[in-house]
């Protein structure tokens, strides 16, 4: 019998056979997080670049559990079922009958939904022009409950009755300010915020709606010359609606108000109340965040070397390279100096400042190319490093010149139980491959591969007693700083040289 199957058999029966349909949400959402929707993939607003940055922020906020759709029309009841809120970054073409009704009576029962700058006008009585706003398109006709819900509609010019067109002036920067600071969504946030956006003005606006915020619309910026509402709720059944006409761009997304008023936003709309602090970063450090001194310089690299760091609340990165770095006393600064270097230059000071590091008990990771460092300092790359790539034959040592080969398909192999390896399998990459090294006969290893254009050993542990001291092979360029192996990798020996538990 295929044993694969019947364990499926099996899982799928402890929850009905009928089908995998009826396995319980919960495993595949994350517990106790405010399931989010957000639709897109259409809009006369780049799309492609604000819908991530929205993920993202709903992402660094810890509160919600996030899913994307790019194909709104495809929406029916049961797709929306698990969900919470439902964040709109759309203005095209409108869903259909069943997509449409499917998101009316997801609100209705009480859901939530936020609505973002262009998502507020997609669904009236206008043209729908294509991605890149040509002057052709399609009329269609309104989706009427799309404006009860908004609680506002876009308006044609209307000369005999003096109705302005809805639209905006030139881009600029202004301010905006908080009309409800007591509202949930507003409570705890400075007064005002400045921002660089389009602002909106003439919207036809319903009665029922209650205003968060507004900003002086400009005459000499093309604008109505009074204040505009930019941010409201609004009711629709059961379900709350926010609505910002904020955020053109990530640029104009990138605004701290923005920021704080969007993710608290999503969360007051599906739950009425908001948690979510002010001033929300997009890049959050953990308080204890380890402290890392990424010191580079004297040899060319990839700018997807930083990428590697970003993003991860549990390291705190400052980049300082040659002939800047350690000059002066790195103790208290720092818990970790990562070499991505080639250098073999060092004042006595210099030397001084990385040794007192190194017996300190601070910890040291050596990545790639700075294994060649310091050539002349023996201390340094015998008893610290535990390994060397000979720049030049040394007859002393009896070995010649080490050799590289770049673009090699490397299978890596873990060697050792060690807590650098968590979550470390059998892998394959391409990188730089280094051949003819030094290497200290005592050291732990970590990864291997068995490449003819490679040294067995392309990481490992050194022996060096007064501090926690990593090598790491591998790491020429993009193609390795992109990899997540290897950025897990880098990580975990980073942490645990901080003397943590990866």
């Amino acid at each position: 019998m295929n044993t694969t199957r019947f364990a499926s058999l099996l899982v799928l029966s402890a929850f009905g056979i009928a089908g995998a349909q009826q396995i319980p949400d919960k495993f595949y959402f994350q517990e106790g997080k405010i399931r989010v929707l957000i639709l897109s993939g259409r809009n006369n607003h780049d799309w492609r670049d604000t819908t991530p940055h929205l993920r993202r922020v709903l992402d660094v906020a810890g509160k919600f559990d996030v899913r994307v759709t790019e194909e709104p029309s495809g929406l029916n009841s049961e797709t929306l079922r698990p969900y919470d809120v439902l964040v709109v970054d759309y203005c095209g073409p409108r869903w259909g009958a069943q997509a449409e009704a499917a998101v009316e009576g997801f609100v209705r029962s009480g859901k939530g939904l936020v609505v973002v700058h262009a998502s507020s006008y997609p669904f009236g009585d206008r043209l729908v022009l294509g991605e890149k706003m040509s002057n052709t398109g399609i009329r269609q006709p309104p989706w009427k409950a799309w404006a009860e819900m908004v609680g506002a509609r876009w308006q044609e010019a209307n000369e005999a009755k003096s109705i302005p067109k809805t639209g905006h002036g030139r881009r600029h920067v202004y301010d905006v300010k908080w009309k409800d600071p007591a509202h949930p969504v507003a409570a705890g946030l400075a007064p005002s915020f400045t921002t660089s956006d389009e602002l909106y003005y003439s919207f036809i606006l319903s009665a029922k709606i209650h205003v968060l915020a507004t900003a002086f619309n400009a005459k000499e910026e093309g604008g109505s010359g009074a204040d505009e509402p930019l941010i409201w709720t609004n009711a629709y059944g059961q379900g709350r609606i926010f609505q910002s006409a904020l955020g053109h761009d990530v640029h104009a997304q990138m605004s701290q108000g923005f920021i704080d008023s969007f993710a608290r936003g999503v969360e007051w709309a599906a739950r009425s109340v908001v948690t979510i602090p002010a001033n929300l970063s997009l890049s959050p450090k953990n308080n204890d965040a380890v402290r890392v001194l990424l010191v580079t310089g004297g040899h060319e690299h990839d700018a997807s070397l930083y990428e590697m760091f970003e993003h991860q609340p549990d390291l705190r990165v400052f980049v300082d390279p040659h002939p800047a770095a350690f000059r002066s006393d790195m103790r208290e600064k720092y818990d970790v100096v990562v070499l991505y270097d080639l250098n073999q230059d060092l004042t006595d000071l210099k030397r001084r400042n990385l040794r007192d590091f190194a017996e300190a008990g601070k910890g040291i990771v050596v990545l790639h190319h700075a294994i060649a460092d310091y050539q002349d300092w023996e201390w340094w790359w015998k008893e610290v490093v535990g390994g060397k790539y000979l720049l030049k034959d040394d007859p002393a040592m009896g070995m010649k010149m080490s050799t590289y080969k770049h673009d090699i398909d490397l299978r890596l192999e873990p060697a050792s139980k060690h807590p650098i390896l968590k979550g470390i399998t059998s892998a394959w990459m391409r990188d730089e491959a280094y051949k003819g090294m030094w290497r200290a006969a005592n050291t732990q290893v970590l990864i291997t591969t068995r490449h003819e254009t490679s040294d067995e050993v392309l990481a490992w542990i050194s022996p060096y007693e007064k501090s926690k001291v990593a090598f790491i092979q591998l790491g020429h360029d993009h193609q390795a700083h992109e990899n997540p192996w290897y950025r897990c990798l880098v990580r975990n020996a980073i942490v645990w040289s901080a003397g943590r538990q990866p």
